[in-house]
């Protein structure tokens, strides 16, 4: 079926039957007597487009006819390709991901005032104890609905109301805001299905009508979710000469000609030896750590990296430190003494130890220090693994990652991991590194050895983008756009005067909102101007450092990022939002033929007096392109 095609099937079924995967139940099945809570779809869209559903009865047993399908398939076909991918307003908006010398700028976390922070512990505080109370009076008056929480003939409750409690009495105050589905391309625009709950966001049903809304919430970054173009014939072609499943491990009957090519080509494309591609990204850190470490190894982790890379950690058997995120004196504190005490108990040598980091950290929107990273490595001969999920495809003056943004040589890192849905619009990951590594690997890994080999679609789709990005000029473009939203909208987001994590480079561009309570309604507020964003906060982020995370793609242009700049304006003003102090720089431009590497200290400027940032939205826009193609200070 197509995107259409299924949604008007999908919202028939779930007006007759109310359920969606079961997880959503029709919303006239619950207690009448609640007053009525609507989702999304209850507002009034002032920049979103709703697309009404047409309700025929379709049935499992009564496909759509001929006529039908042709008539979707038309309304498909005339969809605006823009919708996906949009054009570039001018030349102008591009910008080559290159650092440009010197030591890697600290990112610097802005502090609001005390008042801010006060203010959203207390707002912890009256949640969590409303939550208490209404537990302890409601398991006194209404026990049934605490009966699977707690021992029920003989068997022992699989979550306690005490381990659940966070979800049950915070989360899902905001779950409207979660897991939206949605139909069709996640491009430059996502079609999402309205829906509304009956009984405070417990269960939802669907409206039957759609609403496209701007994407910053996709990993999208180079624009390659798209239904048609190079890589969608590619893919298409593919399916039927080999089909959609490989139906087999890597280690029986699922190697084949294409996951080969593949493999060659990711090598290749990173500057390593040889490499191994599996069906899921996740998986790729959480059983190749197994295969590399075990007891008597010691595993050193930024504090702050992903869970796949805790996982796998643990699954290793070996023993875990941490250090603090991105900083490279306290990385060196923690080798010094571990080196010198060596194994816990018998302190005897390490037999190995390996440091592990990110290249682009998903939540905080920074880079890994690498030049520090490589310096300590050649000074206490460890192995560094560097995780490209986020930073292959979307770094680079070529697209490479890390390495390719500082111009350091693949071969200083000896294991490059990488997934292969953020950058290439496929699924799965990769390891590249020495051919004696990837050998091991695939004898040890246990995903090669139970796991489903990747899909020929989803290797083609791979293959298919590789070979745009490396050589064609429109591949080139992608890579340059990625850069310039990033720089162009950070640089408006500061100005405005939000709180932003991360680097300039960085498409992950994390905005600071603190307050529990301005999660949801910064979500909401986003969805009546038609603009879909993601809300992260407790037990994803710290308690107090609650956020939106944008997530910028090659698909969007100068048009969208003003658009959301106009949008987070009228905000942060209703939310009261815009508290930085300005400290964390990145807003004001060098002076022409100064570079950032030039200046060794530059808080020592007497003249320069930092100030909160609380610009003009017509300055922002006005000003943003030039600025943006220039060094920041």
């Amino acid at each position: 079926m197509h995107g259409l095609e299924r949604s008007v099937y999908l919202s028939t079924e779930y007006k007759r039957h109310g359920n969606f995967f079961d997880c959503y139940s029709d919303a006239e099945a619950t207690d009448t007597e609640d007053e009525e809570w609507s989702g999304p779809s209850t507002f009034s869209f002032s920049s979103a487009r709703v697309i009404p559903i047409e309700t025929e009865e379709l049935t499992p047993s009564e496909p759509p006819t001929t006529d039908e399908d042709t008539k979707v398939e038309n309304s498909v076909e005339d969809e605006p390709i823009e919708s996906q991918f949009g054009p570039i307003g001018s030349q102008t908006h591009r910008y080559v991901s290159q650092h440009m010398g010197g030591p890697l700028r600290e990112h610097v976390a802005d502090e609001p005032s005390y008042f801010y922070l006060l203010t959203t512990y207390i707002s912890y505080m009256i949640l969590t104890t409303f939550g208490h109370v209404r537990d302890f009076f409601g398991k006194r008056f209404k026990p049934d609905k605490y009966k699977d929480y707690k021992e029920r003939d003989g068997y022992a409750a699989l979550n306690s109301d005490y381990d659940n409690f966070y979800f049950r009495r915070l989360k899902k105050r905001m779950d409207d805001c979660f897991s939206r589905p949605i139909t069709g391309v996640p491009g430059r625009y996502i079609t999402l299905m309205d829906r509304i709950s009956h009984d405070y966001w417990t269960t939802f049903s669907f409206t039957g009508t759609l609403t496209e809304t701007l994407n910053l919430s996709s990993y999208n970054y180079l624009g390659f979710a798209q239904s048609s173009g190079p890589c969608a014939d590619d893919v298409e072609e593919t399916i039927s000469t080999y089909g959609i499943s490989s139906a087999s491990s890597r280690l029986e009957a699922g190697t084949s000609d294409l996951a080969v090519e593949v493999e060659c080509e990711i090598a290749n494309f990173v500057g390593k030896e040889d490499a191994m591609v599996f069906s899921m990204g996740f998986s790729t850190n959480a059983t190749s750590f197994p295969g590399l470490m075990g007891p008597g190894c010691l595993i050193i982790s930024d504090e702050l990296n992903h869970a796949s890379i805790r996982i796998g950690a643990r699954l290793s058997g070996a023993v875990i430190r941490s250090y603090k995120h991105n900083d490279m004196e306290d990385l060196e504190k923690l080798l010094r003494r571990e080196i010198s005490q060596g194994q816990p108990k018998t302190h005897k040598a390490w037999r190995k130890i390996l440091v592990v980091c990110e290249g682009l950290f998903s939540m905080e929107g920074t880079l890994a220090d690498l030049p520090g990273l490589i310096r300590l490595r050649k000074k206490y001969k460890f192995y560094l693994f560097i995780d490209e999920a986020h930073s292959i495809g979307a770094l680079g003056p070529r697209g490479r990652g890390i390495c390719d943004y500082f111009s350091i040589s693949p071969s200083e890192v000896d294991i490059l991991m990488g997934t292969l849905t953020k950058s290439f619009g496929a699924n799965g990951g990769y390891i590249a590194a020495s051919s004696s590594i990837i050998q091991k690997l695939r004898i040890t890994n246990a995903a090669m050895k139970y796991g489903e080999s990747p899909a020929p679609p989803v290797l083609m789709q791979i293959l298919s983008s590789l070979r745009q990005i490396t050589s064609t000029s429109a591949g080139l473009e992608r890579l340059q756009r990625i850069t310039f939203n990033s720089r162009y909208l950070r640089l408006g987001l500061k100005r405005l005067g939000f709180i932003v994590y991360g680097h300039d480079d960085s498409p992950v561009i994390p905005v600071i909102l603190y307050h529990p309570g301005k999660l949801p309604a910064f979500s909401r507020e986003m969805l009546k101007r038609g603009i879909s964003v993601v809300i992260a906060g407790y037990p994803a982020t710290p308690l107090l450092t609650a956020r939106v995370r944008f997530c910028v793609s090659a698909a969007h242009n100068k048009e969208d990022m003003d658009r959301v700049l106009r949008a987070c304006d009228e905000i942060g003003d209703l939310l009261d939002l815009k508290f930085s102090t300005g400290s964390m720089g990145g807003i004001d431009p060098l002076p022409e033929g100064v570079m950032l590497a030039d200046i060794v200290d530059d808080s020592s400027d007497g003249a320069r007096k930092v100030e909160p940032p609380r610009w003009k939205l017509e300055d922002v826009l006005t000003h943003g392109v030039q600025d943006a193609l220039r060094q920041l200070r």
